[in-house]
């Protein structure tokens, strides 16, 4: 199969999943999960085969010609292909852990067909190559995301659900004009013909307004939290790839085709880093499980953020590398969310104690997740962290590398905080037993693929280094 069909099969896959799903439910519901399962593994391995050829320097582009420039362009580079290979996977890891997690409750075709909408969506998202399509599959995942994050139906759920759509339709019609003003003063939307180019700072704002409602972060970041109480496997979608989606798009669009305007760094890294210890300080003082853990997101990506924007390839490549270590390790913390409050029927913290000596694998799982994000070695997380820091302070503002400095301090104490709370300490529920096979399946790989990528960072070190090497007209 040559690189262009497995390109169109990523993206059309889910998408096919979307109509596939509601028929196999008709046949069985093992059918629907089978289909949805398998969907997301097709998906899966159509990026991840695409990684070695894009390694050797091969590209793949599809495109449709439509008038005025508005052509439907798919095209696979490091880059994209780099996202769409942890945004699948996360979501095959969710399926699986599905199958077990909702299987109680009601809705479940829809929230299958809408985890593959949500993961085409996604995969339409990183290999477009036109704006204005990256836009439309932009908004694509906020009608899914919204779906799923009013998934149980009560009015409450819906009010947040009905949040996190407005957040997102305000932040897209910011991206939108930016768009519109793009194409006014360059003629095409085309991001191949774009690289290099310098755009009006008007048109950069609002695109950097749209990224930062996607992303969560300050000051559109209140919508994730809310949204936490949706299932676990919606929460992960929610902020590992839904957040990861602003953050591909700011190094798609900032660091690998626009030359960015004087100060723009600035424009992003004080929102990132007032988001790093503002919701660092809320996950401390939260009781809500879900919520600490969407806060702890939040915090996360400012991280992110600061790697991409520093203008410094050591730190872009650690920015690469956070978004692969924080996505295994968020995945996993949700996920352990979702079994502790499916079996102690509660996500206050103050009510739940020494769960360790009753849930063992779920307490290893988070532990692991945990000194992941912390960034304690020899877990992922610490390598991608210490480049970040070592990247930017060689560029960014002292007082801004200080807010990300109180940012780190914090997230210690959090998940120290968090993990002692709920898993330490005297037992406060009766008998809470372990999560099923599947649902411990999907807490452990997450968390022990980050200690693997840890003991084994030179691979994808290589592989971020190779991808800055051919990205970035903003790197020194």
């Amino acid at each position: 199969m040559d690189i262009v069909t497995v390109l169109k099969t990523a993206v059309a896959a889910p998408i096919i999943g979307v109509f596939l799903i509601p028929i196999a439910n008709k046949i069985s519901v093992k059918a629907r999960n089978a289909c949805a399962v398998a969907l997301g593994l097709v998906t899966f391995a159509a990026c991840a085969s695409l990684l070695s050829p894009m390694m050797k320097g091969l590209t793949a582009t599809y495109s449709v010609d439509f008038p005025l420039g508005f052509d439907f362009v798919l095209s696979a580079d490091l880059l994209s292909v780099f996202m769409a290979a942890i945004f699948s996977f996360v979501s095959v890891i969710i399926l699986v852990y599905s199958l077990d997690y909702i299987s109680r409750y009601e809705n479940q075709t829809e929230y299958y067909a809408m985890i593959a909408l949500f993961l085409g969506s996604m995969m339409g998202l990183v290999f477009s190559a036109n704006l204005l399509w990256l836009y439309i599959f932009w908004e694509i995942t906020a009608i899914a995301g919204w779906r799923l994050a009013g998934f149980f139906r009560s009015d409450r759920d819906v009010a947040k659900a009905n949040k996190m759509l407005l957040v997102a339709v305000f932040g897209g019609l910011c991206m939108l004009i930016g768009i519109l003003m793009i194409y006014s003063d360059k003629g095409t939307l085309d991001l191949r013909f774009l690289k290099g180019e310098i755009i009006p700072p008007a048109a950069a704002a609002l695109l950097l307004a749209g990224i930062f409602a996607k992303s969560a972060t300050l000051p559109f970041s209140a919508w994730l939290s809310d949204a936490a109480a949706a299932p676990a496997g919606v929460g992960a979608l929610l902020a590992v790839v839904l957040v990861n989606a602003g953050v591909y798009a700011y190094a798609r669009i900032f660091g690998a085709v626009f030359a960015t305007p004087a100060g723009f760094s600035c424009l992003t890294l004080v929102p990132a880093g007032l988001s790093a210890l503002v919701a660092a300080g809320a996950a401390l003082i939260e009781k809500d499980i879900k919520r600490i853990l969407a806060y702890s997101a939040v915090s996360q990506t400012g991280f992110i953020f600061l790697g991409l924007a520093s203008g410094n390839k050591t730190a872009f490549i650690g920015g690469l590398l956070y978004i692969l270590m924080h996505s295994m390790a968020a995945g996993a913390l949700f996920l352990c969310a979702g079994i502790i409050e499916q079996k102690t029927h509660t996500r206050d913290i103050a009510r739940l104690g020494g769960l360790f000596k009753t849930m063992p694998v779920t307490a290893a799982a988070f532990a692991l997740a945990s000194l992941s994000v912390m960034g304690i070695p020899p877990f992922g997380g610490f390598f991608s962290k210490f480049l970040v820091f070592k990247g930017a302070m060689q560029n960014a503002n002292p007082l801004v590398l200080t807010l990300f400095f109180c940012g780190a301090l914090l997230t210690f104490l959090y998940l120290a905080r968090l993990f002692y709370l709920v898993f330490l300490g005297e037992e406060k529920v009766q008998n809470p037993k372990e999560g099923s096979a599947l649902m411990l399946a999907g807490v452990l790989a997450p968390a022990l693929i980050g200690l693997a990528l840890g003991a084994l960072i030179y691979y994808p070190c290589v592989y971020a280094d190779l991808l800055a090497a051919r990205l970035g007209v903003n790197l020194e």
